[in-house]
């Protein structure tokens, strides 16, 4: 069973100068969607969907810096089970985002946040 990788977002303190550093530098375009500063945001033709959003901790008292990457899986609840079984913490328990599917965010032994994701467009 392999895992690819879906998704990445890109965390911000100052959402609209990110986008605009972006969209100038690598030309990426940006649609508001969902929550306020969120965006989805497109790449290229072919590319990893991506999101642009306001900065956040996914683990208490560390504020995300980076990208944020997340994995399409067909079983979020069995790859749930793998982790605690290997070492890994949940960080957010199954959650599903309507239109979507089911997401899971995870921490592996070394203390990276990763999220996985059951992609379900038909999820309410």
């Amino acid at each position: 069973m392999g895992s690819n990788l879906q998704h990445f977002s890109i965390n911000a303190d100052d959402v609209e100068a990110t986008r605009r550093f972006y969209e100038a530098v690598l030309g990426w375009q940006f649609e508001a969607w969902g929550p306020p500063e969120f965006y989805r945001v497109t790449t290229g033709q072919g590319g990893v969907q991506g999101a642009l959003q306001r900065r956040r901790e996914l683990v208490e008292g560390q504020r995300m810096v980076g990208l944020e990457g997340t994995f399409s899986v067909e079983d979020v609840d069995e790859v749930a089970r793998a982790v605690v079984a290997n070492g890994g913490v949940i960080l957010m328990e199954k959650t599903r985002i309507a239109g979507v599917g089911d997401l899971v965010w995870l921490q592996d032994p070394a203390g990276n946040a990763v999220g996985v994701m059951r992609y379900d467009t038909q999820a309410e």
